[in-house]
């Protein structure tokens, strides 16, 4: 047997408070996946992952602070640093995607803003 494993059965509260955002996680997830099929562009299927992924981390992060904060005793908040580092990457991914898709767009002749000039 594990000496840092506490264990035992968590208590009603906990196990409801984490269901809920893990179920709540897993939504965003989907409708940030239904955003990439439904939508017809590529510059509007963009958005949804991108703030769906956030959230729905966002909520696997507070049930897994829950879980193993009363699993273990003591305040678990290693796992917002997997959150914060999501919300930092994603915004930046994104840029990045998007100014890729502009350059083949203006690439194909299609109608999107013109490029600046930069000085």
């Amino acid at each position: 047997m594990n000496d840092a494993f506490i264990g035992g059965p968590l208590p009603i509260w906990a196990e409801i408070v984490t269901a809920v955002f893990v179920v709540l996680g897993a939504a965003f997830a989907a409708v940030g996946s239904f955003g990439l099929v439904r939508l017809p562009t590529f510059f509007q299927r963009i958005h949804a992952p991108a703030v769906c992924a956030t959230q729905g981390v966002w909520c696997m992060t507070i049930a897994t602070i829950v879980y193993f904060s009363v699993q273990g005793g003591n305040l678990f908040l290693h796992a917002v640093l997997i959150a914060v580092f999501v919300a930092l990457t994603t915004p930046v991914t994104t840029i990045f995607l998007m100014r890729a898709a502009l350059f083949r767009e203006r690439q194909k002749g299609g109608d999107v803003p013109p490029a600046t000039k930069q000085d």
